[in-house]
């Protein structure tokens, strides 16, 4: 058996995410503990944890305490990508980047996006199932109306848009009239992965210059470049990151590339793991964000 990790982003958290583990391993306690002194926040508390506000800095913490609690088990994975935010828990969990670092850099990042969703409103949209042409032909139209980018190249099937309200609506339209049948509205505030948030990448990139990186100590695959991070680019993939689509279905090729027969997403939710078996049904995929799946997976690896 050999490991691949894929650490959460952003949507799938839950009320009282984390809080058994909490009660019930020391480890991941710890971390918690830690990251409450790093950032001055009582963590602790699950109101505080889980706060809107805290999102990113939250599954940063949860998703950094069950890699070390996996990790005193099984060890370094092979290989890890994480989807957008997770990037950073990645980063964390191969030593690129001290948990220290981490917590303040991804509190940043958050008011960053919180900031430029707010001068630069933007809508997502999940399209499934499109042909390449119409959806090109819808992302042109969609351009015409307003502003409109590919953001997420979840899988093969699988594509988000982002961009203005004007511009995604455009394209929804023109994608349903020329026979796509689900074309799905997310719930969030900003248009990540576009040029939306160009004024947030710009400041993480003058925050970046500030932080220390290392050598990553395994691969951890980059959802903008989809290859392996390196201490000379790390900083500017990061930037370009907010800006750029991610390619998660690239990302998870790669790991199997590198060997990996078994992936285990790390943080709340199913989301990745779902979209893993999508993209290479032949994968073993579990999933850790409770005391009950940390069970499922310490049975089912020894």
């Amino acid at each position: 058996m050999k490991l691949g990790y894929l650490f959460s982003g952003q949507g799938s958290q839950f009320k009282e995410m984390g809080q058994d583990l909490y009660k019930a391993e020391p480890v991941y306690k710890d971390t918690v503990d830690e990251a409450a002194e790093i950032l001055g926040m009582d963590l602790a508390n699950s109101a505080v944890f889980d706060d809107p506000d805290n999102v990113q800095v939250a599954i940063l913490t949860m998703s950094t305490g069950i890699f070390r609690l996996l990790n005193q088990d099984l060890g370094n994975p092979v290989a890890a990508a994480g989807l957008s935010l997770g990037e950073y828990s990645a980063l964390v969990a191969a030593s690129a980047i001290s948990f220290d670092d981490a917590l303040p850099l991804v509190h940043d990042r958050s008011q960053y996006m919180d900031e430029a969703g707010k001068a630069n409103p933007g809508v997502m949209a999940a399209v499934l199932n499109a042909d390449s042409e119409v959806l090109t032909t819808a992302l042109k139209v969609g351009s015409e109306a307003g502003r409109v980018y590919p953001a997420n190249y979840n899988t093969d099937s699988q594509i988000v848009i982002g961009g203005d309200e004007a511009g995604v609506n455009a394209a929804s339209t023109y994608l349903k009239e020329h026979g796509v049948k689900r074309v799905v509205p997310l719930k969030v505030a900003v248009a990540s992965h576009t040029p939306l948030m160009s004024s947030a990448a710009d400041k993480l990139g003058l925050r970046l210059e500030n932080v220390d990186f290392s050598e990553p100590a395994f691969p951890v695959i980059s959802n903008t470049t989809s290859t392996p991070f390196t201490l000379s680019d790390v900083k500017d993939v990061l930037k370009r990151q907010l800006v750029n689509p991610t390619h998660f279905s690239d990302g998870v090729q790669a790991i199997t590339d590198l060997s990996a027969d078994t992936l285990v997403e790390i943080g709340p939710g199913t989301t990745l793991t779902k979209l893993a078996k999508k993209i290479n049904r032949g994968v073993d995929t579990y999933h850790v964000d409770s005391v009950e799946t940390l069970a499922e997976l310490r049975e089912k690896l020894g």
